[in-house]
């Protein structure tokens, strides 16, 4: 069956002419590595049993997209493709089933999703989902292996990370959908979908950082800072930020860095007095990973890799070395349950417990996608946010 056309009039929708029908609306499809991002008009489907459709009115770029855009990861390469996981909108319309939210709340996208049913997201040691757990290779919807965004002839452009926000409507299941305060701004609240939540909840809930300790950061992008400021919000003495680019600690002392390390200079204070109570890696390469790991203080130290390591090389680190007291971790999304606990995590934003602001360092207009990357290659943005 041919599917009904809704073109828009003046790039604007409203409910009664959109739910239940197909969306002509403008996004950024990658159509491989490395390309530049095309804008053009889709097509984007109804939402199905469990699904929603969301109207993106922010997006921002974080180094996970990079690495996407790259191409690093050869299994990931499935093109044409919508790439894009931290927003924030509106619902446009939900499908059958969805009960937890309705047309016009505001909400963010989760790449990492909960569906509250399954022994994953019952067990309160996890934040993972079995079904809705943040899966790279994933590239269509779960429910019926479809895409719900098409060329204008019919052809399917692909998912990303449970989200793809690079375009003006997305369609995401409810499990990857967070209802949040009416009230809340929502160009900020765009930074709750990835970075802020993945470096700060590694502080709080991963490493639990606790008053008078000392943190060792590797790599001082979003992810970086945000760890930074959940470790100052813990009341940590000593905060040290490590990375290439002196420029990030100035930004970084805003968050709560108290010292800096350029990795090319001899002095290294992260091993004074026999090391950190805890390191965070998140720069996805392995050298630094093992150097986080040798930072951290014997007997009790702990690195908490936040960090996205493309290649198939295994951890720099022999299994002997674990018995010194040193332990690793991953943590994925700060260890946050992205439904029932970002919602509580907005409202301390909101009531100025975290400092968002300084995350944002640039803002364009969507159809400036293209300089927007540039600007996080250069390493000269920490966030910038895009308004459709």
């Amino acid at each position: 069956m041919q599917k009904p056309q809704v073109e828009s009039v003046n790039g604007v929708h409203t409910e009664n002419e959109t739910a239940g029908k197909v969306i002509t609306c403008k996004a950024a499809v990658l159509m491989g590595p490395g390309q530049p991002f095309v804008i053009e008009e889709i097509q984007v489907d109804p939402p199905q049993k469990m699904e929603v459709r969301v109207k993106i009115l922010y997006t921002s770029i974080c180094h996970t997209d990079l690495s996407f855009w790259k191409g690093e990861n050869e299994a990931c390469r499935v093109f044409p493709r919508i790439l894009g996981h931290e927003a924030s909108g509106i619902i446009e319309s939900v499908g059958e089933g969805v009960k937890d939210m309705k047309k016009g709340d505001q909400v963010i996208p989760i790449f990492n999703g909960e569906c509250g049913d399954c022994v994953f997201c019952k067990c309160d040691r996890t934040n993972l989902c079995q079904t809705f757990r943040v899966q790279p290779l994933r590239s269509v919807m779960v429910s019926d292996g479809k895409c719900r965004f098409s060329t204008k002839d019919g052809k399917p452009i692909f998912h990303f990370l449970n989200t793809s926000t690079f375009t003006e409507y997305t369609v995401l299941h409810s499990a990857c959908v967070v209802n949040i305060d009416p009230k809340a701004p929502l160009k900020k609240m765009t930074l709750l979908s990835c970075g802020v939540p993945t470096g700060l909840g590694a502080a709080w809930n991963t490493a639990n950082v606790q008053a008078g300790s000392s943190v060792a950061i590797f790599g001082l992008g979003s992810v970086g800072l945000a760890a930074a400021e959940g470790a100052r919000t813990r009341g940590a003495s000593k905060i040290i930020g490590v990375d290439i680019n002196p420029d990030k600690f100035t930004k970084g002392k805003a968050m709560g860095l108290t010292d800096y390390v350029n990795p090319n200079d001899s002095k290294d204070p992260a091993h004074e007095g026999g090391g950190v109570d805890h390191s965070f890696e998140c720069t996805g390469n392995f050298d630094v990973l093992r150097e986080a790991f040798l930072s951290t203080h014997e007997g009790w130290g702990m690195t908490v890799v936040l960090g996205i390591h493309p290649t198939p090389r295994m951890l720099p680190i022999h299994p002997m070395e674990l018995f010194d007291g040193r332990r690793i971790i991953g943590s994925v999304f700060g260890d946050f349950k992205g439904k029932t606990q970002i919602p509580h995590f907005a409202q301390k934003c909101m009531d100025g417990e975290v400092n968002l602001d300084d995350f944002i360092t640039h803002e364009l207009p969507f159809e400036k996608i293209n300089e927007a990357f540039q600007l996080l290659v250069d390493g000269k943005s920490l966030r910038c946010v895009l308004h459709l």
